[in-house]
């Protein structure tokens, strides 16, 4: 788990702050049926190397890289919104 994994890291066209980390560059053919369907036309954001040192914004990164080696893809949901914040003025 030290050795760093390398993902590249994609936007879809269906949700915003959506994305799609895969093992392999492009490896689209390799995900569940009905996966890309869902997350819409993916678009290249950012290659990463990733190890548990490294700080991820919304994810841990251990799942992250587990997901990568297990499954070859990791998707990253769009945050949830609490309601309650947005009562009152």
């Amino acid at each position: 788990m030290n050795t760093p994994a390398t993902c590249w890291v994609y936007r879809g066209t269906r949700k915003d702050e959506m994305y799609l980390y895969l093992a392999k560059e492009d490896a689209f053919d390799e995900l569940p049926p009905g996966l890309l369907e869902r997350f819409g036309t993916p678009t290249l954001v950012m290659e990463l190397a990733l190890h548990p040192a490294r700080k991820l914004a919304r994810e841990d990164v251990t799942k992250v890289i587990e997901n990568l080696r297990q499954q070859g893809y990791h998707l990253q949901l769009p945050p949830t919104i609490k309601p309650e914040l947005y009562i009152g003025n």
